[in-house]
């Protein structure tokens, strides 16, 4: 491992002189991915600085009724928050989805923003990787790319975006809330993650020295109608091959609002709002799902080995907005039981 310093912040400002102050600076969380990096010689921060010290794992709600997400607070405690489970249950499920219990009660919501890609050659320092080393090439184009992108890529990177938290925030209409040398600001979330283009190294929108301070949630969780359906290759601490995250507000059998983002397909959450406007005055039937699926996977190119994703990812959908649709009705029948001994 490289050497390197540490100091620990006391203040979100101090952190953020602490990092311009240092090149090679990066910021600690709760390390689940930076110190693997950091372990394979992939990552070679020269200076670390601590953030467990700001006081930003706090769960709280807002004026609009929202609710705020601390950057700090761990996957674990925003899983189970009572809120959260009964707000926001398609976050709650994503959560839980991913990673094991050990690694959600260290990883913090603001760094799960931050992960970097699984793909292979991204930590194999004996092959050519752009987003590794900007201008070496990509050995996933022409190689084994069982894992990669089938939308959304390019000529330079077909990885993809590892996180299942961050696709369910993405169909909730998340804000990014940070702090930099700039001040304060807020990014949307269907912007600050970023397609590969031209610059597969540049993750994020996030400027040199930023730092995600809160994520906020709208008023609209979607409680009634909503699904996280993970496609792996086995079920327990396995990325995702296809993600969905569906959610529905429904009208009897007529769909007024939907959200629909997809996991493992591509440099960042994928969502798609044409696709969901296909599906809003629509009956939540098949066909309409089907129509939907379509819509989102035009485009679409695998790999080779990957070729089996477009079609994995077309079923997922469905069977998603499905499940997600059947939600309710399995609500009505517990209350209808409830009320009816």
């Amino acid at each position: 491992m490289n050497t390197f310093t540490f100091s620990q912040a006391t203040g979100v400002a101090a952190a953020v002189q602490d990092n311009a102050a240092h090149d090679g600076a990066a910021y600690l969380g709760g390390g689940t991915n930076l110190i693997d990096l950091m372990k394979e010689n992939v990552a070679r921060p020269t200076h670390l600085i601590g953030l467990k010290k700001l006081g930003l794992d706090a769960i709280e709600n807002l004026p609009d009724g929202g609710l705020r997400l601390g950057a700090l607070a761990t996957n674990a405690d925003t899983a189970y928050h009572p809120e959260v489970e009964k707000r926001y249950p398609l976050l709650n499920q994503a959560i839980l989805a991913g990673a094991s219990p050990q690694l959600r009660n260290m990883a913090t919501d603001g760094g799960n923003l931050m992960q970097r890609t699984r793909c292979y050659y991204f930590y194999d320092l004996a092959t050519p990787c752009n987003k590794r080393e900007p201008g070496s090439g990509c050995s996933a184009i022409g190689g084994y790319t069982r894992v990669h992108a089938i939308l959304g890529a390019s000529e330079h990177c077909i990885a993809t975006h590892p996180s299942d938290m961050c696709v369910a925030l993405a169909a909730l209409d998340t804000t990014v809330r940070v702090s930099g040398p700039n001040g304060e600001r807020t990014i949307k979330f269907e912007d600050f993650h970023r397609l590969p283009g031209d610059q597969p190294e540049r993750d994020n929108t996030l400027e040199p020295g930023e730092l995600i301070t809160g994520l906020d949630l709208p008023a609209k969780g979607f409680e009634k109608n909503f699904s996280y359906l993970k496609l792996r290759d086995r079920t327990s601490y396995a990325f995702a091959l296809v993600s969905v995250a569906a959610a529905l507000e429904l009208d009897g059998n007529t769909i007024k609002d939907a959200r629909l983002a997809l996991g493992g397909v591509a440099h960042k959450p994928w969502r798609d709002k044409e696709a969901e406007a296909l599906l809003i005055g629509q009956p939540a039937t098949a066909d309409t799902f089907r129509a939907a699926a379509a819509k989102v996977l035009t485009g679409a190119k695998g790999q080779g080995t990957n070729n089996f994703k477009i079609e994995l990812a077309k079923r997922a959908i469905v069977r998603a907005l499905k499940q997600a649709t059947e939600m309710n009705q399995a609500l009505d029948a517990n209350a209808f039981q409830n009320s009816n001994p």
